[in-house]
């Protein structure tokens, strides 16, 4: 099953200049908790910002670049591998993890959205490229985020999954 793991702002703002504009350990944890245990596919964008593999995650990187070596990462080179990845993942969650361009190609393809969403507006240069159509996705989840000294922006984790046809014709 492939899933999507974002945050972004009231403007859908996911990040600017290759970082996130804001500062929430709280979310951190919250995406560790998660994916810890499964594999996360992102970017090359991505996995620089973040600068290292992930522990205790299976990293996969895409790039078109076919000379690059990662130490701990898996490269993949075309959107077809992700999918082969899902199918030898034995009905584990995939995370789509970014960044915009990755979240364009396969949004279609996931199953499930998990969203820190920030209640606040932030200058960016990257977004979280859909809106999420309550005719399409149903809010499985809502939980507000502790606010404090560490993470001192309003913020909820919000889980969502795909409606499937007989719910959209039912609700």
């Amino acid at each position: 099953m492939l899933s999507i793991i974002v945050a972004f702002d009231k403007n859908r703002t996911i990040g600017k200049n290759n970082s996130i504009p804001w500062h929430l350990p709280n979310d951190l944890a919250h995406v560790k908790r998660i994916t810890m245990g499964h594999t996360v596919v992102m970017g090359r964008k991505t996995f620089d910002s973040i600068g290292r593999p992930l522990p205790d995650r299976k990293n996969v990187v895409l790039t078109r670049d076919q000379n690059i070596e990662i130490e701990g990462v898996q490269l993949i080179h075309t959107i077809d591998d992700i999918f082969r990845i899902e199918e030898q993942a034995n009905n584990e969650e995939v995370f789509i993890f970014g960044g915009e361009t990755l979240y364009k190609q396969l949004f279609q393809y996931v199953d499930k959205l998990y969203v820190t969403f920030v209640v606040a507006t932030y200058a960016g240069d990257t977004y979280f490229p859909f809106m999420i159509s309550a005719d399409d996705w149903l809010l499985k989840s809502k939980t507000k985020g502790l606010k404090d000294e560490d993470n001192n922006i309003d913020y909820y984790f919000l889980t969502y999954e795909r409606r499937r046809s007989e719910e959209v014709t039912s609700a």
